[in-house]
């Protein structure tokens, strides 16, 4: 019987993990389709463009504040490295900076989309663990 029970909680265990993990990363990638929602649903192209501003820069604040964490291994600030530098490009684009031409007005729509596409590319080759995750989806959820 005991034998029985602590392979049920080992199981369960496996399970609240792998369940976590894919919630942390959908959180992120839920953030991200609901400012391409709210971009699509905006007809100025002035709020479209406030909207995606204000979602990378909540997004970028989230990364710098979890990287600063004592909880936050090297490799986890590595992988945050490489997404905070994703975000940027992003947000060079939408902003006509560093190089990048500015997105135009009639192309907002798609560069959301493009957002999501790009961050959704980048949480599948940019490996942090679930803290980290997890702590990202909280700091946002504060931010917002």
């Amino acid at each position: 019987m005991l034998a029985r029970t602590v392979f049920g909680v080992v199981v369960m265990m496996f399970v609240l993990v792998q369940a976590g993990l894919a919630g942390g990363k959908d959180d992120i990638q839920k953030y991200f389709n609901d400012t391409a929602s709210k971009v699509k649903a905006t007809t100025d192209p002035a709020e479209k463009r406030a909207i995606l501003n204000k979602s990378l820069q909540t997004m970028s604040k989230a990364l710098d504040k979890v990287q600063n964490s004592p909880l936050i291994s090297k490799e986890d600030r590595a992988g945050i490295d490489q997404f905070k530098a994703a975000l940027q490009e992003n947000q060079d684009e939408l902003t006509g900076s560093n190089g990048y031409e500015r997105v135009s007005d009639a192309q907002l729509n798609a560069f959301s989309e493009y957002v999501v596409q790009n961050m959704e590319q980048a949480d599948r080759t940019i490996t942090i663990s679930l803290v980290t995750a997890l702590l990202i989806v909280i700091i946002i959820i504060l931010l917002v």
